[in-house]
């Protein structure tokens, strides 16, 4: 449906069905409800004129290749209610500069990031390294881009690949935590 240029998907929908948006090359924004828990495997595959998405807390699982070459994309944050992160979920988005990834993330899929050549920064909250593919980042560049982590895991991410091929790794400076309450990591 490359004339389709948005939707409205209804609170009742607890679910986006693999392949349910593929190809939609003319959908330029979407709004999943938070009744969604979980978006399947190519959902929304080559959607190229995508250029916002809103993920809400409610949804746990991203499938492989959901947001495949979505290259109009260039920010992404995944919510803190997303434990796995599929193959090739945003593989080719050509535009991404920026990645969340929440600290409920356990596991990340081969290739999760690949070709993604404007990645510039990755802010990782999870203080546990999740279990990633080592290809993760693949054709990303990682060697110039910037990785962001909790300070007491810095050491963690460097031993580890693919984490430990980010040009840059340091602390990320203001994060909440989890009662909400603001931190502030002071270089002084």
């Amino acid at each position: 449906c490359s004339g389709l240029t948005s939707v409205t998907i209804p609170n009742s929908v607890t679910s986006i069905g693999d392949y349910a948006f593929y190809e939609c090359s003319g959908l330029t924004s979407v709004t999943i409800p938070n009744s969604v828990k979980s978006i399947g495997r190519s959902a929304f595959y080559e959607c190229s004129g995508l250029t916002s998405v809103t993920i809400p807390n409610s949804v746990t699982s991203i499938g492989s290749s959901a947001f495949y070459k979505c290259s109009g994309l260039t920010s992404v944050t995944i919510p803190n209610s997303v434990t796995s992160i599929g193959t090739y979920a945003f593989s080719g988005c050509s535009g991404l500069t920026s990645v969340t990834i929440p600290n409920s993330v356990k596991s990340i899929g081969s290739e999760a990031f690949a070709d993604c050549p404007e990645l510039l920064d990755v802010y990782c909250y999870a203080e546990n390294v999740p279990s990633t593919g080592s290809n993760a980042f693949d054709g990303s560049y990682p060697e110039y881009a910037t990785l962001h982590v909790p300070d007491a895991s810095i050491d963690s991410y460097k031993a580890i690949a693919p984490w430990s091929g980010f040009g840059t790794i340091t602390f990320i400076e203001d994060f909440t935590l989890a009662d909400g309450e603001e931190f502030e990591n002071n270089t002084e």
